[in-house]
């Protein structure tokens, strides 16, 4: 298993715990940007610098992940395509996509990018609190403990 994340809007507080869980699990970790990121000194951790340009970071991890591997992003077109390879997803909210659950999702994006599309101001998500942190990584210590059996 490895960890790919879509580290461009990835906040922080979260690259922190991937950090640490990594090195605990010592488990690969590939953050992929298309600006360079500082990561640090790791066996275990690294990055990938893309080319800029609408989602070609998206682009690389769905032609990098393989099934077992688990990928980190927000993106619900992105978790889409690499649960449909058989890859688990996550947000940083700790909320898995699923084959059941993620097509529910990307049809509520389509549906609030319609409402702003006509103006209606629909508000962004709330900012990433302990709650969220804590989901986060208690999602992912179980997938990690699932990976390890």
């Amino acid at each position: 298993m490895k960890i790919w994340v879509d580290a461009d809007a990835c906040p922080k507080v979260i690259k922190d715990i991937l950090y640490r869980a990594a090195e605990r699990a010592r488990i690969e970790l590939i953050l992929v940007a298309n600006q360079t990121l500082s990561v640090p000194r790791s066996a275990f951790i690294r990055s990938r610098t893309v080319a800029q340009g609408f989602d070609v970071a998206d682009s690389a991890i769905i032609g990098w992940a393989e099934a077992g591997d688990l990928v980190v992003t927000a993106d619900i077109p992105l978790a889409a395509a690499v649960v449909d390879k058989g890859v688990t997803a996550i947000n940083p909210r700790g909320e898995l996509y699923t084959a059941e659950n993620v097509r529910q999702h990307l049809s509520m994006r389509d549906f609030m990018a319609e409402l702003r599309g006509a103006g209606v101001q629909t508000g962004g998500p709330p900012a990433l609190d302990q709650r969220d942190r804590q989901a986060f990584a208690n999602q992912l210590d179980r997938l990690l403990a699932r990976a390890a059996r």
